[in-house]
């Protein structure tokens, strides 16, 4: 599988592409309801005894912010940037601190990051902020107790997308920063060439424009040494994001990169983030193997 197939992807039928894309048709309407609901009580829970700087601007053009997580001694952490997912239109940093709490259980920050929502914004500009968050981590982070160089990217779903575009190669120098900026990444179910949403239902809500396409997908944009990856998805993940994921395996194991490739069993698209709260679960193994290494 390699990009050509999934531009490919975009000349299917719209009811294939909808059904292959379309993770709310994995789970049942009250399973939706249920692990949303989840996803803010365990991220609230995480606010009191994690929470180290909440709403912190990062970026001054949009007003967005974040919310920094870790240990109760705050000195040169290494930090897991994390973006959630919703489609590009819905979902918080409210939603997305499952993580906090077992990464700082192990000495690790955690950063979830606020971005404007589809269609009030563009993807690129959704992007950009996503962007600007890294580089105010870079720039910013030994004044709130974090190791600059050892910052570390995830994200699920359009959250995944959005993290391959920060593992992209080609915007750091505009914003100053080093082209290894990014030490390791988990795209979690994400989508890495835009070609096939662009002709599905989510086309409702980005009006994705042919050159959007080619700019706005991680897939066409590879680093010439990007670092090491996780890819990983749900065992009921729909069928397009796993081929999604699988292209952007073995399109950045093509450069020589370290990759692996992880599907978690007896989850779905959804609830596969809760597999991030126990340290011992496969996925979180994979993700503090790649920050301590």
């Amino acid at each position: 599988m390699n990009d050509i197939d999934l531009v490919a992807e975009g000349h299917w039928p719209a009811e294939r592409l909808d059904a292959d894309y379309q993770p709310r048709g994995t789970v049942s309407a009250e399973r939706f309801t249920a692990e949303m609901a989840a996803y803010r009580a365990v991220s609230d829970q995480m606010r009191g005894p994690w929470g180290r700087r909440l709403d912190v601007v990062y970026d001054t053009a949009s007003g967005q912010r974040l919310d920094l997580f870790g240990p109760e001694r705050m000195e040169a952490c290494p930090v897991f940037v994390f973006l959630h997912g919703g489609y590009w239109r819905a979902l918080s940093k409210r939603d997305s601190a499952m993580m906090a709490g077992m990464l700082a259980m192990q000495g690790i920050a955690t950063a979830v990051v606020e971005y404007d929502l589809a269609p009030s914004v563009s993807l690129a500009e959704i992007t950009r902020q996503v962007r600007a968050a890294v580089a105010f981590l870079w720039k910013e982070g030994g004044q709130l107790g974090l190791d600059s160089h050892r910052i570390h990217v995830g994200g699920s779903s359009a959250g995944g997308h959005l993290a391959g575009m920060v593992l992209a190669g080609g915007w750091q120098t505009e914003l100053w920063l080093p082209e290894d900026v990014v030490k390791s990444g988990l795209p979690i179910s994400g989508l890495f060439d835009l070609s096939p949403i662009r002709a599905s239902a989510p086309q409702e809500w980005l009006s994705l424009t042919e050159a959007d396409v080619a700019a706005l997908s991680p897939l066409r944009h590879l680093p010439q040494a990007g670092p090491t990856l996780t890819l990983a998805w749900a065992e009921t993940d729909p069928a397009g994001f796993k081929r999604q994921s699988a292209a952007f395996a073995a399109a950045w194991r093509a450069t020589g990169a370290q990759v692996s490739c992880l599907e978690v069993p007896g989850r779905n698209h959804f609830d596969i983030l809760m597999e991030l709260c126990d340290a011992d679960t496969p996925l979180s193994r994979a993700l503090l193997g790649m920050i301590r290494g």
